[in-house]
C-alpha cells in the first residue's frame, strides 16, 4: 500500500461471461485514493467506470468474472464472501446512484429509511436515530426537517431526493463515498448544490470521494484527479489541471470539446482551466 491510501487497485479486470463467449467490461485499470481526495472517473456509457466500482463492493452480476487486487486499508476486497463485503459497504465505502426513485423506498417516509441506515451502521435506539435523522436533514437542507422527516419519496423534488440518499449513505460515516452520476438527472442549479454539499461534507468528514460521470466539466470543477475510461480502458489518467490542459487521448479531447464553453475552477490549478475553441 502507498502511505496512507485507502484504497489502492492495481490491474482490475472485469469480464462478463456470455453465453459462450466472455465480454471484457474493465481491462487493467490502477489507481491511488487517499483520504480527503476526489477522483473523477470520466467516460461514455458502457465505458466500465460504473463496473469498476460496482466491482469494489460486490455489486456486480454471478456471471461477472473479476481479477486484480484492490486493497482498503489494507483488506484485500476482490474474492471477500457476502458477509465481509457487507461489513465493507456503508462503514467502509458506500455508494449513491443516479436515480433516487429507485433507490428510496416509495412506502417509506424518508426519516424511517435514514434511521434504518443509523440504526444498523451505528448501533442507535430508535429515539436516538430519529433525532439523528432530523439533524441530517437540517444538515442537508431539507427545510423544516421536523415535518420533511415525516415525508414520502414522492413527496420531495428531485434534488432532495437526492439529497435523502446522500443523508442515508452518509449515516454510516463511510471512509470513501462513490458517486454513480449523482447529479445527472438534476437542473443545473441543483446540480451544483449537490456537488457543493458533497464537498463540504468530504471536507468535514475527511473522506475520499469517487465521482462517475460522463462530464469533464464536473470533473475539473470538483476533482483533484481524473481518469477518463473507454472501452473498459484509462486512456488518460492523472492530476485535473494535466489532463484538461494537454490531453494525450483523441477520445479525451473529444469530451473536452463536447463540453460546455466557459472557466472550469480548479483548487489545484495555478490559474483557471479554459475550455475555449482554441
Amino acid at each position: 500500500m502507498s502511505p496512507q491510501a485507502l484504497l489502492e487497485v492495481r490491474n482490475l479486470r472485469v469480464c462478463f461471461r456470455l453465453a459462450h463467449q466472455s465480454k471484457p467490461a474493465v481491462a487493467g485499470l490502477s489507481y491511488t485514493l487517499h483520504a480527503g481526495e476526489t477522483l473523477a472517473l470520466v467516460g461514455q456509457s458502457g465505458s466500465g467506470k460504473t463496473v469498476s466500482c460496482r466491482a469494489l463492493t460486490g455489486l456486480l452480476p454471478p456471471h461477472a468474472a473479476v481479477s486484480g487486487s484492490a486493497l482498503f486499508m489494507g483488506k484485500e476486497l476482490l474474492g471477500l464472501d457476502e458477509r465481509a463485503l457487507r461489513s465493507t459497504r456503508g462503514a467502509g465505502i458506500a455508494m449513491i446512484f443516479q436515480d433516487p426513485t429507485r433507490s428510496l423506498n416509495p412506502a417509506m417516509r424518508v426519516g424511517r429509511q435514514i434511521m434504518e441506515a443509523l440504526r444498523l451502521h451505528q448501533r442507535m435506539s430508535k429515539d436516538d436515530a430519529h433525532r439523528r435523522a432530523v439533524q441530517l436533514l437540517e444538515r442537508f437542507r431539507l427545510h423544516p426537517a421536523e415535518e420533511q422527516v415525516f415525508a414520502y419519496p414522492h413527496q420531495l423534488s428531485g434534488g432532495m431526493q437526492q439529497r435523502v440518499m446522500i443523508a442515508i449513505a452518509l449515516a454510516s460515516r463511510p471512509r470513501i463515498l462513490i458517486a454513480d452520476e449523482a447529479t445527472r438527472s438534476l437542473d443545473v442549479i441543483t446540480q451544483a448544490e449537490v456537488l457543493r454539499l458533497l464537498k463540504e461534507l468530504q471536507q468535514q468528514l475527511g473522506m475520499a470521494l469517487v465521482l462517475i460521470t460522463h462530464d469533464l466539466r464536473i470533473a475539473a470543477n470538483v476533482a483533484d484527479n481524473v481518469i477518463v475510461m473507454q472501452g473498459g480502458v484509462a486512456v488518460e489518467q492523472g492530476s485535473t489541471p494535466a489532463v484538461i490542459r494537454h490531453p494525450r487521448s483523441e477520445y479525451a479531447r473529444a469530451l473536452l470539446d463536447a463540453a460546455p464553453r466557459g472557466t472550469f475552477t480548479c483548487e489545484d490549478a495555478d490559474e483557471p482551466l479554459r475550455m475555449d475553441a482554441s
